[in-house]
């Protein structure tokens, strides 16, 4: 097994993730950091043992030992220039969304990587939401059968925008939709967009930035699939969550709800009737519609949460 020298540039919160992962892994020979504020960058080189820490990137850029950087910084207007530097060092690249804040940077950006043989990749992590991994299980397993349509809804409290809005000219669908279309894209493949439509409304950030509260778009894919996206991040303070996702799919043989809340994720196939399979809440399990009565099938690990909930009661009942 090969390993490789890699660095991490920036390493506020999700680049110190990265870096606190990459510093456990075993194809990693030795990491390096790099950071604009002295206490971040001495707390997490702590965390990492890195093997060196830099406030300048220009540093790692001119160390032939590195062949693979994750580029973590903000404001968002850095992610072309830096990447741009270190894919023509020749150096492999995961770069955080956006890719760029115009699309000719973006075009270059891809053309230099193609040019060097280089990988480079931008970090959606909600290709590994596992609630979206059952749902690319059951469109590649015929479950919903061909899929129909798509809608995402994505939005972020208003303290959280506002924090990501001051860095500069951001939106909703810079921010937040880029992740749910390429999960929609994964979904659909091989399918591609042929035609895109979208419209934002103003309210409580335009004042901030300038830009929309909201942004929905509608994508047509060449296989006639109707995706529908929605990003925004207006919010009230007091919503339980900074961030709350809905996405319903539709198939010729069912249905698939995921709900990135509080509440549970919902399966409902011709066959199988309703389904709530992945959540750990008592009595889930299957249900099918009866006439004038809902009819329960619970599963054993449905039987197991109503048996650990009926102790938790009579603890209580005992204790009060």
């Amino acid at each position: 097994m090969e390993q490789v020298e890699v660095a991490v540039i920036g390493t506020g919160w999700c680049g110190g993730i990265r870096a606190e992962t990459l510093s456990r892994s075993s194809l990693v020979d030795k990491l390096h950091i790099c950071d604009i504020k002295p206490e971040r960058l001495a707390e997490v080189r702590a965390l990492t043992n890195a093997a060196s820490a830099t406030s300048d990137y220009r540093d790692i850029l001119n160390n032939d030992r590195v062949k693979v950087v994750y580029i973590s910084t903000t404001p968002e207007s850095n992610h072309y220039p830096i990447a741009r530097d270190f894919l023509k060092a020749g150096k492999h690249v995961l770069l955080e969304k956006p890719i760029a804040l115009e699309l000719f940077e973006a075009d270059e950006l891809i053309e230099i990587a193609k040019r060097g043989h280089l990988k480079f990749t931008i970090g959606y992590s909600q290709r590994f939401n596992p609630r979206l991994a059952y749902a690319k299980k059951k469109i590649a397993d015929g479950t919903l059968g061909k899929p129909v349509s798509v809608m995402v809804s994505r939005h972020l409290s208003r303290g959280l925008g506002k924090k990501i809005a001051s860095r500069g000219r951001l939106s909703p669908a810079t921010m937040e939709s880029t992740h749910d279309l390429d999960f929609v894209f994964w979904l659909l493949e091989p399918a591609k967009p042929v035609r895109v439509y979208s419209q934002g409304a103003y309210g409580y950030m335009q004042e901030v930035n300038g830009s929309y509260d909201i942004m929905w778009s509608t994508v047509t894919m060449d296989n006639g699939v109707l995706v529908s996206i929605g990003g925004g991040w207006n919010l009230p303070p007091s919503y339980p969550n900074y961030c709350a996702t809905t996405i319903e799919i539709t198939g010729t043989e069912g249905s698939l709800f995921l709900d990135d809340t509080q509440r549970a994720n919902w399966l409902n196939t011709m066959k199988d009737g309703t389904q709530y399979p992945m959540s750990t809440m008592p009595a889930s399990g299957s249900i099918t519609s009866m006439p004038g009565r809902w009819a329960r099938r619970p599963s054993t690990s449905s039987n197991a949460c109503c048996a650990t909930s009926r102790r938790w009661c009579r603890r209580r009942a005992r204790a009060g």
